[in-house]
């Protein structure tokens, strides 16, 4: 049996929907985004208190990019990842870590929008700052999809789902629609069967409640 620890809009989105496109048999324990996370029976399975985490073949793995590349490795038939000798190795790789600098400027906003409460706790500075960090990181995407349906040449991967779901949380803070090729290829992964069953169900505790967060006023 294949476990996956969950929280709606976190990085384990992007795990659930990658075991969604490999179309293999697991359970998805959705947990709350709440101190829960660190209680005992938790840290069991993951030691640092957070999602996801995967239990697998006897075993747990924890960090979303190392259980991407677990899976893909475990399931080579899903035609989402690329071995190592492969011609599109490099660029799988980058790509799917890539995702991890998305999620950490995503990460620090979600901080300063909903986690710190009281406006005496965030840093304006910050909240305008860190969108223009991703409208620099959109643009590297936007130069890397001209002329591309996905972000590698031989069709849709891992890449793009890690890369994607980064989106997912990063678009509530930087627009994407000045970034046509960007737009379009999110538009079309999102629209994928995969992804919507990744979406929170009705009735989750979302921890976006907006659709955008606009920075403060200068």
């Amino acid at each position: 049996m294949i476990r996956l620890y969950h929280c709606p809009q976190t990085r384990s989105m992007r795990s659930l929907w990658l075991l969604y496109e490999i179309g293999v048999e697991f359970e998805a324990v959705e947990r709350p985004f709440d101190r829960s996370l660190r209680s005992p029976e938790y840290l069991a399975v993951n030691p640092i208190g957070r999602v996801p985490a995967l239990e697998i073949d006897g075993r747990v793995v924890w960090e979303s990019g190392a259980i991407t590349e677990y899976l893909c490795e475990r399931f080579p038939s899903s035609g989402l990842g690329r071995a190592p000798g492969d011609s599109e190795r490099a660029d799988w790789l980058i790509w799917i870590h890539f995702a991890e600098t998305l999620t950490q400027h995503g990460a620090a906003l979600t901080q300063q929008h909903i986690v710190l409460y009281e406006d005496s706790m965030r840093s304006p500075v910050l909240m305008k700052l860190e969108p223009k960090r991703l409208g620099k990181c959109y643009s590297a995407l936007e130069r890397r999809l001209e002329g591309r349906e996905f972000l590698l040449d031989r069709g849709f991967s891992a890449a793009d789902i890690s890369v994607g779901q980064a989106l997912y949380m990063t678009r509530r803070f930087a627009r994407l629609e000045p970034f046509e090729q960007v737009a379009a290829w999110y538009e079309r992964i999102t629209a994928r069967p995969a992804f919507q069953s990744s979406l929170p169900p009705a009735g989750s505790s979302l921890l976006y409640e907006r659709d955008f967060y606009e920075p403060p006023d200068s």
